[in-house]
């Protein structure tokens, strides 16, 4: 799960990376059921229907967070968020990393403030800036 400590990365590629997520996010949409997530989320139905087909769609890890709280183990959406982020910051001091290197990491055009008011949870992030993130902070670890 996408929220979980990420130690490395084992070789896989954000690309990768995202489609292990997603395919975990596909399995929590069949078990709980698009209708069921839709109602209760601000996900739209046609993103949960596209996870659900294998698809890649636009996401917001806000979006992410909520799909993945209904799976049976996993707590509340904010906290999901939360803990994802929180996770970040941890990873970026086991690595000794500032915001200013996991910029110079990553493939994204974000700036070193962006990348600290994002994981601060103080802006908005996209999924693919997540997993991107965590790609950058997982490679490093030492």
């Amino acid at each position: 799960m996408f929220y979980e400590q990420r130690m490395d990365v084992d070789g896989l590629t954000p690309a990768d990376l995202r489609a292990e997520y997603e395919s975990d996010l596909a399995g929590v949409i069949e078990t709980a059921g698009v209708d069921s997530i839709e109602a209760e989320t601000a996900v739209e139905r046609a993103t949960l229907q596209a996870l659900a087909d294998g698809e890649s769609p636009s996401l917001s890890l806000e979006e992410a967070s909520a799909i993945l709280a209904f799976a049976d183990d996993a707590p509340d959406a904010e906290t999901v968020r939360e803990i994802a982020c929180e996770h970040l910051l941890l990873g970026m001091t086991t690595g000794v990393m500032d915001v200013d290197a996991v910029s110079r990491g990553l493939t994204l055009e974000l700036d070193p403030k962006e990348i600290q008011q994002k994981i601060e949870r103080r802006a908005p992030m996209s999924f693919e800036e997540f997993v991107h993130i965590q790609h950058v902070i997982a490679s490093n670890q030492r």
